[in-house]
């Protein structure tokens, strides 16, 4: 996944590493025998067993294909705290930003039937849809948008989806979001980007995104259980629930709807199915010996498009390709992408075409490195017959620091009013109504005398504020992340009203000033 850099949305989406290009040479590891995959197994068991005994992670589901075979399946520990069913190979979890690498598979089916290319253009299936500028608008493809490579900067639409606005109105209003570099030249990890691609890919079918998916791949895999929609994952008995850390326990607070974004972070699926999956792109598109997909169509998504730096643990040079991670290290070439909720989900698939090799692992936390911890320690084990480190604790510590740093920020930036203090206006001076084309309609109002913020489609969300200093006031933006303060400052006019206010958690791509009705 919920970016500012590494914000919850994000985690809608995934991993994005700093660039620190290492010899490509490094890859040249390749097929590996059934021996060694076997013999790694039950190590792997055995420390799943013990990240669940030491309260790692409150439930984990992993499985291993190799050579066309699914030589592992097993789950472990609890789907919820507190109760006692059991994580199994058929419990669904949320797999978040994993859902990208599953996406470009689904266009890769459409791309594999002539529906549409990898190059075609957007504006010739959403003739309606706008970027900033009129170039890109008019040539911006399927392959830049699974690329990242729009120039959308990468929270684009994530604050709309936060304050309750839908997929249509969120994708309406990238027009109006000045790029973050020039069309091609930069890569910026947009969740509502590649949204936008995928749901212009099933254009010409006249069908909906998540129906598309389902018949063109979750059927012919035979995924039952797995659904883009959100709704279909509410209905499942053996569901994972989400968990965070409440005073250094694990425990299931938040529920989390993807839908809006739902190519770029809302695919529930479990292990089992997951495995047809991982089977079906290790055979280049043919699964049980039939071709299910063309080989140049599912190809092109491997293809290592967009250097994006190395693996914050181990090194390798790492890609981005359509949907995918493409990485380059000491075990060879690899395929993958994570997943995370900042409200507790992670998941990870790594993928080794040269060995015919693959994991998943699914977990029901966050923050936690456990499935990169694994998914390190089992490859090392198969591919030199021991754990070079502590895999586990350093991407812990990784995934520690992603919002740790930021809400510390903010608590220090806000830990004290200025003494003595500047008094803020009468009420009457702030209340009132406020709009910009991008965040449109907003509210100041009084409610239980106590200034609330007013935001989102008919009033979907409010927001008490703290008086901080004269004009600028604070308020939690997520209430996933209670701790993490934001500003919200008014602009006062000649008359000692309010004509303007800048929302500080809207205002990531300078979109977040608002002007008072009428001034």
């Amino acid at each position: 996944m919920k970016h500012r850099a590494w914000r919850k949305a994000g985690f809608r989406a995934g991993l994005c590493w700093v660039v620190l290009l290492i010899p490509m040479a490094l890859a040249q590891a390749g097929a590996v025998s059934r021996d060694k995959v076997m013999a790694a197994l039950p190590k792997l068991g055995e420390m799943a067993r013990a990240q669940i005994e030491s309260g790692g992670v409150p439930g984990l589901a992993i499985a291993v294909v190799h050579d066309d075979e699914v030589v592992y399946l097993k789950g472990f520990g609890l789907r919820e705290m507190g109760k006692p069913e059991t994580v199994d190979p058929d419990t669904v979890f949320q797999l978040a930003s994993l859902s990208k690498p599953i996406s470009a598979t689904v266009v890769a089916a459409l791309v594999s039937k002539g529906v549409v290319d990898w190059n075609t253009r957007v504006a010739d299936l959403a003739p309606e849809f706008q970027l900033h500028d009129p170039y890109p608008t008019a040539e911006v493809t399927i392959r830049d948008f699974f690329n990242h490579r729009s120039g959308l900067p990468g929270t684009s639409g994530d604050d709309l989806e936060d304050i309750g606005y839908g997929r249509d109105h969120v994708l309406h209003q990238l027009r109006l979001v000045p790029p973050s570099s020039s069309f091609r030249a930069g890569y910026s990890y947009s969740n509502a980007g590649l949204t936008m691609g995928a749901v212009a890919a099933v254009r010409p079918t006249g069908q909906d995104w998540e129906t598309v998916a389902a018949e063109r791949l979750f059927g012919p895999l035979g995924m039952a259980s797995t659904s883009y929609r959100y709704g279909d994952f509410l209905k499942r008995r053996n569901a994972a629930a989400l968990h965070v850390r409440v005073d250094g326990t694990w425990a299931a607070k938040f529920k989390r709807d993807p839908s809006v974004q739902a190519p770029a972070g809302g695919v529930s699926s479990t292990a089992r199915d997951l495995t047809q999956w991982m089977r079906l792109e290790l055979g280049k598109g043919v699964l049980d010996g039939e071709p299910v997909i063309s080989a140049d169509a599912i190809a092109a998504t491997h293809e290592p498009l967009f250097a994006r730096g190395a693996s914050p643990v181990g090194g390798g040079s790492a890609f981005y390709g359509l949907g995918w991670g493409v990485a380059f290290g000491r075990h060879g070439l690899s395929w993958g992408h994570a997943g995370a909720f900042s409200v507790g989900g992670r998941s990870l698939v790594t993928l080794y075409p040269d060995a015919g090799l693959g994991i998943v692992v699914l977990s029901n936390a966050f923050p936690t490195g456990v499935p990169e911890g694994l998914a390190d320690s089992f490859f090392d084990l198969v591919f030199d017959g021991s754990v070079r480190q502590d895999y586990v604790s350093a991407w812990n510590a990784v995934y520690e620091s992603l919002f740790g740093p930021a809400i510390a920020a903010a608590k220090a930036r806000y830990a004290q009013a200025p003494v003595p203090p500047n008094l803020a206006l009468p009420d009457a001076a702030y209340l009132g109504d406020y709009a910009n084309d991008y965040v449109g309609p907003a509210q100041v109002v009084l409610r239980n005398g106590v200034l609330t913020l007013v935001l989102g489609p008919e009033g979907a969300r409010s927001y008490p504020l703290r008086h901080f200093d004269r004009d600028l006031f604070l308020y939690v933006p997520d209430s996933e992340m209670p701790d993490k303060l934001s500003a919200l400052s008014f602009t006062v006019g000649s008359d000692g009203r309010a004509e303007a206010m800048t929302i500080e958690s809207l205002d990531s791509n300078g979109l977040g000033t608002l002007r008072r009705n009428g001034t």
